[in-house]
């Protein structure tokens, strides 16, 4: 992780936005040597169909699943 000041980025914003795009590498800002914000590169995260989609159709149930649970729990 590169560290830089925030005078230093507000001149070479560009600059910095390009090596977090092009190379991945996050940038700490820090004001007076106390860090203020961390730019990283965006990650998309999936949704709930794209992570199961290898599961749809392979998943039985045999019971109602929004019925209340009123099995009592053995503690252990």
């Amino acid at each position: 992780m590169k560290t830089v000041d925030k005078n230093e980025l507000k001149a070479n914003l560009l600059e910095f936005l390009q090596l977090v795009e092009l190379e991945g590498e996050d940038i700490l800002v820090v004001d007076e040597n106390k860090p203020i914000v961390r730019i990283s590169p965006y990650q998309r995260t999936s949704n709930t169909e794209e992570l199961f989609k290898n599961m749809r159709g392979k998943v039985k149930y045999y019971e109602d699943l929004t019925t209340p649970t009123i099995e009592e729990w053995l503690e252990v």
